[in-house]
């Protein structure tokens, strides 16, 4: 039996609806091979890795190959002709979710990627404040130390919201160093229209160190195939991955703290959604252009998501993959690319 046929579609801002096949998901554009979806492998991921200092603990980032490594130490602005790209992962996996876009995103930008406190490689300590802002101040302080001055996003759930706070900063005067412009991935922007998983409600609750010291690969693997597209599952090796940086540094114990994100969401709500409706610029405030790339059959934050911010955001610029779930960056990454690649040639000033 054929497999149904994964569809894009520009949104609402744009009329053009192109119609791929499945197959363009996993390396075929027009007929001719661009891409193979490939990771690379958690040990290579960590080998090309480095780690700066937040808060007294150690967090783990990866930067493009070819960056001058001693920026970390010296005064200069790190040396590149390509825009910076910041790249913010979700929860509750890490930065490793970037690898099947890794390559071609290194092509055209000076790509930085850590993993928040708290997540991958990163120090997971349990007497900790686990926070948005924090982790906020986290990617500013990275990019202090590579001595960036301005910078892109590209952002996925959890991410998002961390995205939706330096959004904040920059239309406040708070930011310490300038964003240009946003992409932002399947993520729960409005906690409106954020529905969480049971597991998620779980960890909420006051069960949530039991449910965290009884988390099995076996239960972790089904919760993620069931956020996934249904034509787009996740690997073995791919849940084998995100389960082993999960419990990097007994990294389970701590879900349970990490997950009051939910809670931050509601609290700020109004400026973090408000930094989105405000993004399109007035007498204040400078234009920072913004694209929605949503999987739409993401049961946590999909269509209905993307309707939302369709309804809020003034001129939302959207990008839909129907057939792709929660992890599109995942799921497709080749229709990531040229949506985020469209984007940035056509929508950003750089």
């Amino acid at each position: 039996m054929a497999k149904p046929a994964a569809e894009l579609s520009w949104g609402w801002r744009f009329s053009q609806e192109v119609i791929f096949n499945h197959n363009s998901i996993y390396g075929k554009y027009d007929g001719k091979r661009i891409l193979t979806k490939a990771f690379l492998s958690m040990e290579d991921w960590c080998a090309g890795g480095e780690y700066f200092p937040h808060q007294s603990q150690r967090v783990f980032f990866k930067r493009s190959p070819g960056e001058p490594r001693q920026a970390l130490r010296s005064e200069p602005r790190l040396k590149s002709d390509r825009p910076v790209l910041l790249l913010i992962h979700g929860f509750p996996t890490s930065s490793w979710d970037w690898s099947p876009m890794w390559t071609q995103l290194a092509a055209r930008f000076t790509v930085v990627a850590p993993d928040l406190i708290g997540y991958g490689f990163s120090a997971k300590p349990l007497d900790y404040q686990y926070s948005i802002l924090d982790q906020a101040d986290l990617c500013e302080e990275l990019l202090l130390r590579l001595n960036v001055d301005q910078y892109h996003i590209m952002a996925h759930d959890y991410g998002d919201t961390v995205a939706q706070e330096l959004l904040a900063r920059a239309h406040d005067g708070s930011a310490r160093v300038e964003l240009k412009s946003m992409c932002l991935l399947n993520g729960g922007l409005f906690p409106e229209t954020h529905r969480p998983r049971l597991v998620q409600r779980l960890l909420l609750s006051p069960l949530g160190p039991m449910v965290a010291k009884r988390m099995t690969r076996a239960r972790f693997a089904v919760n993620m195939v069931n956020i996934f597209g249904r034509n787009t599952p996740p690997t073995k090796d791919e849940i084998d991955v995100m389960w082993a940086l999960i419990n990097t540094n007994d990294g389970l114990l701590i879900l349970p703290k990490l997950i009051a994100y939910m809670r931050e969401r509601r609290r700020y709500r109004a400026r973090w959604v408000g930094a989105l409706i405000s993004a399109q610029g007035n007498k204040l405030n400078a234009q920072t252009p913004i694209r929605l790339i949503d999987g739409t059959d993401d049961p946590v934050s999909g269509r209905h998501m993307a309707e939302r911010y369709r309804q809020l955001v003034p001129d939302a610029d959207i990008m839909l993959l129907h057939g792709i779930g929660h992890y599109p960056q995942i799921e497709a990454p080749e229709l990531v690319l040229r949506g985020f690649f469209d984007f940035f040639e056509t929508q950003v000033d750089f």
